[in-house]
Parts: C-alpha cells; sequence; structure tokens
C-alpha cells in the first residue's frame, strides 16, 4: 500500500472507516462479520483504521476494532474521536446538521477530554491512540480549549497526534496556534466537494486531510438503488427515494467512465480523490471482503490527466439532489 502523511504521521493513502460495521448503521450486522471485514482491511493493507466512541451503543465499535488489533497492533494507525458520546448527567450542545434528525449533541469541554481518552483506551484495549480527533466542534467551547486539553494527553504520552473532524477553516487555523494539528476530517467525494477555504488552510498550515465518507455513502459505488430497513442513510436527503433515483441518472457517465477503465465506479471515486492534493487520504468502509479490497486496490491506479478533466466536467453538468450530513 502506498502511504502518505498527516502531519508527520505516515498512513496508508486508503484507509478503512470501521463506522459501518456497527448495527444501526446500514442495518444489522453481527460482530463476527464485522471482525471479517477488519481482518480483511488489515491484511490488505488498509492499516490507518478509524472509529469513534460514539459508533454503535457503549462503545461497540472501539471494542470491535479493539479486538481486531489484538496481536497486530505495532501495524495499525489507530484514529478515534470524541465529544458525541457524551457521560450521563453531562450537558450537551446542540450542532445543527443536515439530516432529518436535525442536530448531533456535543461536549468537547475540556475537563471531559482526558474522561473520554481513558474510556476511548480502555475500549481499544491499548495505552496509546496514535490519531485522536476533537468529533465536532463544540459550539458552546472555544475550539482553542478544546486542543489545549488534547496537548495535555500528547504530554502525558495518552495520544501520539492531535486531529480535528468537522471544523472550518478558522476552527483549523486556530486550533493549531495551540498545538500542532496532524489531520482535518471532513466530507469529501465526488458526492461532496471539500471547502476550498479548509483545504488551502490545511496546505498552509501542513496538516493532511481525511476525507470521510469518500464514496458518498455508499452512493458512488452505483450499486444503491434503495435502502432497507434499519439503514441510517433513511435520514440523509440524498436517499430519499425521489432524490437517489435522479442522482443515480446524473452520476451515470461516471459509472460509464469506471466501465472503460476496467475498474470500479468506486474505485474511480477514491483514485480521484487521492488526486486532488497529495495529503489528502481516504477511509472507505464496507462489510463486504471483496469490496474492501478492491477499495484498497484503488491506491494503486494513476489518472491519465483526459480523465481527470472529463471527470471535472461531468461533475460540474448538475447540482446534486438533497443535503449531505454537514
Amino acid at each position: 500500500m502506498k502511504t502518505r502523511t498527516l502531519g508527520n504521521l505516515q498512513v496508508p493513502a486508503i484507509g478503512f472507516g470501521a463506522m459501518v460495521l456497527s448495527p444501526g448503521v446500514y442495518g444489522d450486522i453481527d460482530d463476527e462479520r464485522a471482525e471479517t471485514a477488519l481482518r480483511t482491511a488489515l491484511d490488505a493493507g488498509g492499516t490507518h483504521v478509524d472509529t469513534s466512541d460514539a459508533y454503535g451503543a457503549d462503545g461497540h465499535n472501539e471494542r470491535l476494532v479493539g479486538r481486531a488489533i489484538k496481536g497486530r497492533r505495532d501495524e495499525v494507525v489507530v484514529a478515534t474521536k470524541f465529544g458525541l458520546a457524551i457521560p450521563e448527567s453531562e450537558p450537551s450542545r446542540s450542532h445543527p446538521v443536515g439530516y432529518a434528525f436535525n442536530e448531533l449533541r456535543v461536549n468537547a469541554e475540556p475537563r471531559l477530554v482526558r474522561r473520554y481518552a481513558e474510556r476511548s483506551l480502555r475500549n481499544l484495549g491499548t495505552d496509546v491512540i496514535d490519531l485522536y480527533y476533537a468529533h465536532y466542534p463544540d459550539p458552546g467551547v472555544p475550539i482553542e480549549e478544546t486542543v489545549g486539553a488534547m496537548a495535555g494527553l500528547v504530554r502525558d504520552g495518552l495520544i501520539r497526534h492531535v486531529g480535528l473532524s468537522n471544523v472550518t477553516a478558522a476552527q483549523l487555523r486556530a486550533a493549531h496556534a495551540v498545538h500542532p494539528v496532524s489531520a482535518v476530517q471532513n466530507e469529501w467525494s465526488m458526492w461532496r466537494h471539500v471547502d476550498p477555504g479548509l483545504l488551502a488552510t490545511a496546505r498552509e498550515l501542513g496538516v493532511g486531510v481525511v476525507a470521510w465518507s469518500p464514496l458518498g455513502s455508499g452512493f458512488l459505488t452505483g450499486t444503491v438503488r434503495s435502502l432497507g430497513e434499519g439503514d441510517f442513510r433513511h435520514n440523509a436527503p440524498r436517499f430519499d427515494a425521489v432524490n437517489l433515483a435522479s442522482n443515480n441518472d446524473r452520476y451515470a457517465p461516471i459509472r460509464a467512465m469506471a466501465a472503460r477503465l476496467g475498474i470500479t465506479p468506486a474505485q474511480l471515486a477514491l483514485a480521484w480523490l487521492l488526486h486532488q492534493d497529495e495529503h489528502v487520504v481516504t477511509i472507505p468502509g464496507s462489510r463486504t471482503p471483496s469490496h474492501i479490497e478492491e477499495n484498497l486496490a484503488a491506491a494503486d491506479l494513476t489518472l491519465h490527466p483526459d480523465t481527470l478533466d472529463a471527470i471535472g466536467k461531468a461533475l460540474a453538468a448538475f447540482e446534486v439532489s438533497g443535503g449531505t450530513l454537514l
């Protein structure tokens, strides 16, 4: 697997987003199948594994990752996040989102940061987190204060690198002034472009970019025609039946381009992202071993400038129907 750097942290160009492996995301899944998916990713070189204390009930996703990396911890860059799985009796503040539930509840107060980290360390069965993110900025807490507490975790050896997720360019700059930020994680795909100001700021500061939902929550695989019961994407306006049908029609040229190149639409979407910046990495998730291996193989693809130009023109030709999470 080719590698890239997030700050001074070396990671595979394509890692693995573990969120899809907890029940209630893309419908039911059992732990045996989930652990098989994780082992497939690790064996195929997707050793940058991204999770969160908020994925699944009671730290389910972190504990799942912890079992998968047991005995091979030195191979893996473990990334997790905090601020949404708020301890009982603690206050929370609203972070508006574009999904049907309208908001997430956040608490990133400095006094709780160590408590969050220690809980994640127990869930993961490790003594250090390689890359630790504030999952969402807390509307009631300056980002500098949250990052100041995270800097204390670096000093004490609980985490190795500071990350921020779902932030603005101004928030990234303010945080980086307190402690170096290795990575900023934001939604970025053919389905949702990254904020140019955020990308420019990350480049200026030497901060790597981790693209979450690089396959548009599965849409860019070209296989999503409807959603099953219990699928989290029912909350997403872009997966409304009418929007999904029209968006599938609009993305037909991209699927056709992948077919002409002899690759999957998912591989084309991932390779396209890697061509956008030398310090962007992606973390697609899947439950299917063959799809995981296909996704990771996209790191080896080189797209001709003419192909990149054709993709750019195809994407500029229409607006996607419906909003995303942010």
